[in-house]
């Protein structure tokens, strides 16, 4: 995990997975979850947000019952947003679903 401080100011949450990193951290190294999935340091306007409610830091994803509780898989250690506001624009979504993956909005739009 990065030792950079997490500050409000220019970070961003990854629609996807919700991990919270520096905006330039997007653009530089992409998400540590998503990359392989979405190229988001190519586009990191159309895959994550600035505005995000509650954080969890996840120090051992494997064992965390954080992690199972909100379905997070396969994610690194870091700081998660547990609500993100905004979406996914519907051509992304349909990328993701021709991979296989299940897009669940982090925006409480999405019913359990």
């Amino acid at each position: 995990m990065s030792n950079y401080k997490i500050s409000r100011k220019n970070t961003r949450a990854c629609y996807l997975c919700g991990i919270i990193q520096p905006y330039t951290t997007f653009q530089r190294e992409g998400c540590p979850n998503c990359e392989s999935i979405l190229q988001v340091s190519t586009r990191v306007d159309d895959c994550t947000s600035a505005t995000f409610d509650g954080t969890v830091a996840v120090l051992n994803p494997k064992d965390s019952w954080v992690c199972k509780w909100q379905r997070w898989v396969k994610c690194v250690p870091g700081i998660y947003a547990v609500k993100i506001s905004g979406q996914f624009d519907e051509e992304i979504v349909d990328e993701l679903e021709r991979q296989g993956i299940t897009y669940q909005p982090r925006d409480g739009s999405a019913q359990e």
